[in-house]
């Protein structure tokens, strides 16, 4: 999304850029995730509020954006993903768009859950999180990772509850 933003904004040479024959999805090699520049975090946080304000609270049937001197057409959800990611561009915060089915390594899903890896591979092994082999090798779905990810912050908003009202039966101050 982020390198189409870009292509309509420094866009100033035709592009050598050809579609493959039968294209179900952008095709572009995805970008390892970086922090915007100083530039691209301006130009994000002037592109966002516009683009916010032109889709005015519901994205219109067939949005279309200029890349160049061609209009491309874009499905109505992927307007409002480019001003979520636009926001976060904004904020200085690297954007990564990965697919809801992709498969991940054990790495990779510690770095998104934001713990170890050998404790991934320990909920792993204790079933909290479904996963499948590739040969000797991990994976897990990220679906499944948000499952998880939901499921954790349930439980620790209920045990700060319970401990809340625990420290308030006690008297604690809190």
């Amino acid at each position: 999304m982020f390198r189409l933003f870009r292509l309509m904004v420094d866009s100033t040479a035709p592009s050598k850029w050809t579609p493959p024959l039968a294209m179900n999805a952008v095709s572009l090699p995805p970008l390892p995730p970086t922090l915007p520049s100083a530039e691209d975090a301006r130009l994000a946080a002037e592109a966002g509020p516009r683009l916010v304000a032109a889709i005015g609270g519901a994205a219109p049937s067939a949005p279309r954006i200029m890349v160049g001197e061609d209009a491309v057409e874009l499905p109505a959800v992927a307007l409002r993903m480019l001003a979520d990611i636009l926001a976060q561009l904004a904020d200085g915060k690297a954007v990564t768009v990965v697919p809801y089915d992709a498969e991940l390594t054990t790495q990779q899903a510690a770095d998104f859950l934001n713990i170890s890896r050998p404790y991934v591979v320990t909920l792993l092994e204790r079933g909290a999180l479904p996963y499948r082999k590739v040969g000797t090798h991990r994976r897990v779905l990220f679906k499944d990772l948000l499952v998880y990810q939901g499921r954790s912050r349930i439980a620790r908003a209920a045990a700060l509850d319970e401990l809340t009202a625990e420290a308030q039966e006690l008297k604690l101050g809190y």
